[in-house]
């Protein structure tokens, strides 16, 4: 018995560059976060000096990135309106709120 599978059952669709740029965006968000979140656990676990130093570098380097990306979503409207006007981004920097 032969089965003939009908290439009109499944649609090639390709992504345009929007979606493409959109879907790529989204990524880096979230490897951003994840990012954010290894920084704050690491920065929390440490004692050397050094090291205390080394992760408010990398803590405030994440968050200038998530914020650039943050920037970068609302001008793409990919943000919901809600998180966009109620909770606005802290420019305060992990090192400033450890200084003052």
């Amino acid at each position: 018995m032969k089965m003939y599978f009908s290439q009109s059952s499944r649609t090639n669709r390709t992504l345009t560059e929007k979606e493409i740029e959109r879907n790529a965006l989204l990524s880096d968000l979230e490897k951003t976060k994840k990012a954010l979140e290894i920084a704050y656990a690491g920065f929390d676990n440490v004692t050397e000096p050094d090291l205390i130093d080394c992760y408010i570098y990398e803590l405030n380097s994440v968050m200038k990135r998530y914020k650039f990306l943050l920037e970068q979503a609302a001008a793409l409207s990919l943000l919901p309106e809600e998180s966009t006007h109620s909770a606005p981004l802290s420019t305060e920097t992990p090192a400033a709120s450890l200084i003052g």
